[in-house]
């Protein structure tokens, strides 16, 4: 008998311990997208997670001698609060078993709940495999994060809040993360019995497409591996219940990539000023990807804002991915001639380009290798008209915006030891931050002197930092030093710095 999801999600019980989030208006990013925008603000629940309402909904619904037996469940993070927190509420033991890759902040988190950890297995399946395994021998209630009438009646609610928060009349799509289903099918199946003119669109990422995949072939399809970035959706098989909702009443699933994501994070960060976890920002990206393909204006799109469980130290990465998900920036390859002034005719080539990213290093004595990122404000159009300047200029180059390897490793790889290669000498410059300031930087060095090692990278603060080789023969030392204090640039020299002597292997 199949369930009747509308008066289930009617009657869920959240909110003991979830509270009724705003639907709020994204200002910056509907004018940029020339639509109206609205985030569920689910980043705002006390576990800062949607999560609590399915978990809490199943464990509300439990006879007093089951619950008694305790509960447990395998989660990457979300849901293993909401269990724990839901256990709590109702004075009962939660056991919560996580992926030993699961972010801290999840793992502290539970225990501040009062959590028994276990931690165990790579991703969600291996850790849902143990979980079961210790409910059988520990006489545990099973919660799962998804496959559950009662877990997806609980993330219902959501779109129960959103039709009360805004007329059905008045939405034409709805997007929402996916991991294992419960959220899209509790919310696709509440909102199609009443709208059904309103679009579902679910999002995945490129690298976890286990819904869109399972959709496209009309069965369940198990992951062979899931990517983690997105740790809140890393789920190699979708549920069987969910998978039947799905392909009830989703729409589509749109697939984005971990730039794409890290760009919606940053798009959330300046409507709202929270920040939204990978898995949170699911939705923000698939639908700017929707927008850009079906070229719609002054629809109203509603996008779940799943959750802010943010490891701190990831920002570093998500900051740097961000302006790449969002074509902001733009990496270059390129190779000049090692001769005496060339590194600074390639510079003007650029002219007052806003310059993101600056690394060189001497090869040999024919020709240098540099990678150069610019910040762009046109995506790829002005991608290809700087490449077709670039290798008008004379200088072979190769765009490297969309390769993975230079994003993750060969931007960090250019430099080590030069050989054959005399007199070199190490300093770091400051200079002010300006569209234009690292040509004047290097016009004000001068060519006399020839650069050996050039790193450089825009880090959005007012000063430029610059770590240079440069190649000063003994006799020209005095004359060398008399410049530099001429140009009033802040500069160490940093020739003796251990560290130096490892990067040129000695």
């Amino acid at each position: 008998m199949q369930e009747n999801y509308v008066e289930k999600i009617l009657k869920a019980k959240v909110y003991d311990v979830a509270i009724e989030s705003p639907l709020d208006a994204a200002p910056r990013l509907s004018r940029r997208l020339h639509n109206h925008v609205f985030l569920k603000r689910e980043d705002l629940q006390p576990v800062f997670s949607f999560k609590i309402r399915g978990a809490y909904n199943k464990i509300a619904q439990l006879s007093p001698i089951t619950a008694a037996r305790g509960v447990i469940c395998a989660s990457a993070g979300n849901h293993a609060q909401g269990v724990a927190l839901g256990a709590r509420t109702r004075g009962i033991k939660a056991v919560i078993v996580m992926p030993v890759t699961t972010p801290q902040i999840k793992v502290q988190a539970v225990a501040d709940l009062g959590g028994e950890i276990v931690l165990h297995g790579e991703d969600y399946d291996h850790a849902y495999d143990h979980a079961v395994e210790l409910a059988r021998e520990r006489g545990l209630v099973f919660v799962h994060p998804f496959d559950d009438p009662d877990v997806i009646a609980g993330q219902g609610t959501i779109a129960m809040e959103i039709l009360r928060q805004r007329h059905g009349d008045a939405i034409d799509v709805i997007f929402v993360p996916i991991g294992g289903g419960g959220l899209i099918a509790g919310i696709a199946a509440y909102v199609k019995a009443l709208y059904p003119r309103i679009r579902i669109v679910g999002v995945q990422p490129e690298d976890s497409p286990g819904m869109h995949d399972s959709l496209r072939a009309g069965r369940r399809v198990a992951m062979e591996r899931v990517g983690i970035f997105a740790d809140g959706v890393a789920v190699r098989r979708v549920g069987e219940e969910t998978f039947r909702l799905a392909q009830q009443y989703v729409d589509e699933v749109v697939l984005v990539s971990t730039d794409q994501i890290c760009a919606a994070i940053q798009d959330i960060f300046e409507d709202t000023r929270s920040i939204a976890e990978p898995s949170g920002a699911l939705a923000v990206a698939g639908l700017k990807r929707y927008v850009a393909r079906e070229t719609c204006v002054d629809r109203n799109l509603i996008a779940i804002n799943g959750g802010a469980n943010m490891n701190f130290d990831r920002l570093r990465y998500v900051a740097e991915r961000a302006d790449f998900g969002a074509q902001r920036e733009a990496l270059f390859a390129v190779e000049i001639p090692e001769a005496q002034g060339s590194f600074l005719r390639f510079c003007e080539t650029l002219g007052r380009r806003n310059v993101t990213e600056f690394n060189y290093r001497y090869g040999d004595a024919s020709a240098a290798q540099l990678f150069v990122g610019l910040a762009t404000t046109r995506g790829k159009v002005e991608r290809d008209a700087t490449l077709e300047a670039i290798a008008g200029a004379g200088f072979p180059v190769r765009d490297m915006t969309d390769d993975e390897m230079a994003k993750l490793h060969v931007r960090h790889m250019v430099g080590g030891q030069a050989h054959g290669l005399e007199h070199e000498r190490l300093f770091r410059f400051e200079f002010p931050e300006h569209p234009g300031a690292l040509l004047k930087f290097l016009r004000a060095i001068g060519s006399e002197w020839n650069i050996t090692l050039f790193h450089y990278r825009n880090h959005g603060s007012d000063y430029g930092r610059v770590l240079a080789g440069i190649q000063v023969p003994p006799a020209t030392s005095e004359e060398f030093v008399a410049h530099l204090t001429e140009l009033h640039y802040p500069y160490t020299e940093e020739t003796d710095n251990p560290a130096y002597r490892i990067f040129l292997g000695g």
